[in-house]
Parts: C-alpha cells; structure tokens; sequence
C-alpha cells in the first residue's frame, strides 16, 4: 500500500500535538520550585518527548526527500509542507532551549547562582571528637543521600534511554516499510504507463483500419450510384 498525502498529514498532526503536549509540561514545569526526584523524573519524560517528537520530524522529512516524481501532490503543496515541518521543528528546539532554562532557573533559586561546597576544614574548627565523629557520620549521610539522587538519576536516564530506542526501532521500521512501498508504487506506475502506451498504439492502429473500411465502403457506394444515374437516365 502506498504511503498517501492524506497518511503523511495523520502522522504530522499526531507530531503537532505531541508538541503541543509538550508545551503544557514546560510550562507546569516552569510553576515547580522543586529539585526532588518527582520533578527530576517529570524533566526526564519531558526530554524524552522532545526526542521523540525530534525524531518523527526527521521520518516525516525523510517520506517527503524520498516521495517519487509523480507524487499526487503538487509542488506548492510540497513547499508549503516543508514550510510546516520547518516551523514545527523550530519550535521543538525552541522548548529544549526552554526546558533548559527553567532547570537552571529552578536550580539557581534552591541554591543561589554562586552556591559553593562549604570547606571541609572549616567546618571542623571549633569542634571536638565527639563533634567531629558527629559531623562525619552527618557528610556521610549527605554523601548517602548524592549517592541515592544520582542512582534515581542514572535509573532515570536508562528508562529514557530504553524508550528512545525502542521508538527509533519502530520509525527505522517504518522508514524501512516505506522504502518498499514507495519502490512498490513506483514500479506499478511504470508498468501501467507502458500499458497505457500500448493501449494508446492499438487504439491509433484500430482507427486507421477504420478509417479505411469507411472509405472503402464510401467507394462502393459512390460507384454504385454513379451506375444507377447512368443505367436509368
């Protein structure tokens, strides 16, 4: 089955409103003061949305690079879709530089834009064993606590990361299936031009045989009569 103006239409409105989708989270995300793990996971799937968005602009570019030459759209139409691809990819870049900001916008208000690691050393003055056996098990527990951030953090990273390919997997399927329609579809229209050529030859052929017949019984028939008007006259 050929891929169709009306199929490639279906699969850009389905791309603008997973941009649209997206919009609405950045923009609940940018109301969030928080850095917990929550808004770290919304931040992750918001990423991962953009990167499959980014990657069914790049499918549908690809439908439209490899549409053969007698494609049933006209070349306004065409321009007038890459427009839209053009337009809908710049937003997409547009809310990445967005989700971006606001990260750093949220991280900056929790930690102020020069936040600096307190001194190790300087923590320790003025305190004794006691206090300071007290304050290594309070780094250790803070280091425990990095430990278990970057840990959701990694585990995070990996789910996107899963999902990213398995969408990849699936568009570079159907990128795959739509090679073959498109050479499918190109091979069937060579075929029914060269029959309709054919057709086209026997038709003339047929013509001229009757052209002839008509001619020839017009012939007789003028003779015919001439001989009449000569017996009876």
């Amino acid at each position: 089955m050929a891929y169709s103006a009306d199929s490639w239409m279906k699969e850009y409105n389905e791309a603008a409103k997973l941009a649209d989708d997206i919009g609405g989270m950045i923009s609940e995300h940018d109301k969030s003061v928080s850095s917990g793990p929550e808004n770290q996971r919304h931040a992750s799937s918001i990423r991962r949305k953009i990167t499959i968005l980014g990657t069914r602009l790049d499918s549908l570019q690809s439908v439209l690079t490899k549409m053969p030459g007698n494609r049933p759209i006209s070349e306004k139409e065409m321009n007038r879709r890459r427009d839209m691809l053009s337009s809908l990819r710049t937003k997409k870049d547009q809310m990445a530089s967005a989700l971006n900001m606001s990260n750093s916008r949220i991280r900056d208000s929790l930690l102020g834009p020069d936040a600096k690691p307190a001194d190790a050393m300087s923590r320790t003055v003025g305190l004794d064993n006691q206090g300071i056996v007290g304050l290594q098990r309070q780094v250790m527990k803070e280091q425990d606590e990095g430990l278990e951030k970057l840990e959701e953090t990694v585990i995070s990273t990996k789910h996107i990361a899963l999902a990213v390919n398995e969408e990849l997997d699936l568009h570079t399927r159907l990128i795959d299936s739509l090679d073959q329609q498109v050479d499918v579809t190109d091979s069937r229209l060579r075929r029914v031009q060269k029959n309709l050529a054919i057709l086209n030859k026997r038709m003339k052929g047929s013509c001229t045989c009757m052209s002839m017949l008509l001619a020839v019984i017009a012939i007789v028939i003028l003779v015919v009569a001439i001989y009449l008007v000569i017996k009876y006259v």
